[in-house]
């Protein structure tokens, strides 16, 4: 953090990056915030997405040094791979837009006819320029590493290329209104990308139903084809993945499980959160802590609230 990133040498700071990475780096430091930030994302977000999970995500806590469950291409791997593809294109198509980069700009006009309620304005997001640069990063250790199988490669390029495709789809029209008081008298619209939380909570959806894949020989080239025959063919949008994930109950430090005991769970859910599910069949344990929250706030003349402190106690319930 703090790095200015406008010396080449500055790309040796990163490590993980193989060589095309580091050219691109080199080539192309005003991106290197965007990336930065989106890994930085990447792992926020999907703790954020799977904190009522077993698998809570921390197996990117120490990227670019994997735990084993996301190098042997589990559903997990999948889900982390297409989350992270999708976030650096984004970080880099609103870079873009706010003016943090030199070579890109608001994205063009689109070609659509705007409504009749609505003109074409404001500033979108440059997604072609995101999707360009991002898919270079993203994609070119799985072009030019000697590391994992080529199946694991192509597991992973394809999940990438979802992510991609997520976001993509995800491009909506943004309106903003003008006009006397408030009225809405003008329109102007323009097309732009949502948070990354609602591309992460997209892509969990694909995620519990990723379809279990292995690359074999169709005619003259290898494919992903689902492993079990009754399975429809893998569409474009589909996670795959190649072996299955360990069940996160019990702590397997070769299997990247970091086990549920002393996790939080909810005691009235029926869900993944709720004790019965995240506790694996354990039970758990309860005690009693002291919360304290702003309470009996009243508004004053003009334009400050004033707040007391109150003190209640919670139950929380943790894994045993």
């Amino acid at each position: 953090s703090g790095v200015a990133w406008n010396e080449s040498h500055h790309c040796r700071l990163l490590t993980g990056l193989v060589p095309d990475q580091f050219q691109m780096c080199r080539r192309n430091l005003e991106v290197m915030n965007s990336i930065v930030r989106a890994a930085r994302q990447t792992k926020s977000v999907c703790q954020k997405t799977f904190a009522d999970m077993r698998w809570n995500c921390s197996s990117v806590q120490r990227a670019p040094s994997f735990g084993p469950d996301l190098l042997k291409g589990t559903r997990e791997s999948a889900f982390v791979y297409a989350l992270a593809a999708a976030a650096v294109t984004h970080s880099i198509a609103q870079a873009c837009t706010s003016g943090e980069l030199p070579l890109c700009s608001c994205d063009s006009i689109p070609s659509e006819v705007p409504g009749p309620d609505f003109r074409w304005g404001g500033c979108g997001d440059n997604l072609r320029y995101g999707l360009q640069l991002g898919a270079a990063f993203a994609d070119s250790p799985l072009k030019s590493s000697k590391l994992g199988t080529q199946a694991l490669k192509a597991m992973n390029l394809h999940n990438n290329a979802v992510g991609r495709q997520v976001l993509s789809d995800s491009l909506d029209t943004k309106c903003k209104c003008h006009g006397v008081s408030g009225s809405c008298s003008v329109k102007t619209c323009w097309k732009g990308l949502p948070d990354l939380d609602e591309i992460a909570s997209d892509l969990k959806s694909k995620y519990l139903a990723a379809i279990k894949v292995a690359h074999r020989l169709v005619g003259s080239r290898k494919q992903l084809i689902p492993k079990e025959m009754d399975v429809r063919p893998v569409k474009e949008t589909d996670l795959v993945y190649l072996i299955n994930s360990p069940d996160y109950c019990t702590l397997n430090l070769h299997l990247g499980s970091l086990g549920t005991q002393d996790r939080q769970c909810n005691k009235t859910s029926l869900g993944s959160d709720g004790c019965n599910l995240m506790c694996c069949g354990r039970g758990y344990n309860t005690y009693t802590e002291e919360v304290v929250e702003r309470c009996h706030c009243k508004y004053h003349w003009c334009c400050y609230v004033v707040c007391k402190k109150c003190q209640r106690k919670v139950e929380r319930y943790v894994c045993k």
